[in-house]
């Protein structure tokens, strides 16, 4: 029977470093899933992905991408047309909205050319401070911590804060890390939640960190057990 997890204390300050190390030596291949050419696409496909798998996106994006390759020519979209594009996305409506919006804001602001710091990006309509620090970690090597749901998920698991707001949760963990580790560590941290991590039914005995995670027993302890819940 899987154990409730124990009560989080004040984090070890050698804990979060033993964690990124381990999680490195698992996923040495940890990066980006969206497939982009430059920061426009990135941007782009970042948006798309809100409640959508990477997988998705970037099937959507092989199209989009060629019909509208640069910021000029998404700013110049017809709506219902680019709506047909992205609709398996989800909220297509939303997504277009912000797709037309951003593409013209930098056409007339920024001279097509996406602007690296977040204070700007985040004026770009439907880019939130996530959305700013993919761009800014996977396109332009800035640093940046990516707060979505797997990355939350976990650092409140690893005992690292309990906040639940992104934006506390990110100030919460900039100040474990050097800010050199943070866009390395978004990265891992999602793909550990991918495949091993889950929300409801955590591969807790095939897990990596088991010795170190104060969650451990949320998920199955059993190896075997825990091995078929590893999403490869």
């Amino acid at each position: 029977m899987a154990r409730k997890p124990s009560n989080q204390g004040k984090v070890d300050p050698k804990q979060p470093a033993q964690i990124l190390r381990l999680l490195r030596a698992t996923y040495p291949d940890a990066d980006c899933e969206l497939n982009f050419n430059n920061p426009f696409q990135l941007l782009v496909a970042t948006v798309l992905s809100a409640q959508c798998t990477d997988a998705r996106v970037n099937e959507v994006t092989k199209v989009l991408f060629m019909r509208y390759p640069k910021p000029k020519d998404l700013a110049a979209a017809n709506r219902s047309e680019l709506e047909e594009i992205i609709k398996s996305t989800g909220f297509y409506k939303a997504k277009s909205n912000s797709l037309l919006g951003l593409a013209n804001k930098l056409v007339t602001d920024y001279n097509s050319v996406v602007p690296q710091e977040l204070e700007e990006l985040i004026k770009l309509p439907g880019v939130g401070r996530k959305t700013a620090n993919v761009v800014r970690g996977e396109a332009f090597d800035l640093p940046g911590l990516t707060v979505d749901t797997h990355f939350g998920r976990l650092v409140r698991r690893f005992g690292w804060t309990k906040e639940t707001d992104p934006v506390k949760v990110e100030f919460a963990i900039a100040e474990l890390f050097n800010p050199k580790d943070w866009t390395d560590l978004s990265q891992i941290l999602i793909w550990h939640g991918r495949r091993r991590c889950h929300a409801r039914k955590p591969a807790c005995g095939a897990c990596p960190i088991a010795k170190l995670c104060p969650a451990f027993g949320t998920g199955p302890t059993d190896l075997e057990t825990a091995k078929k819940l590893v999403k490869l």
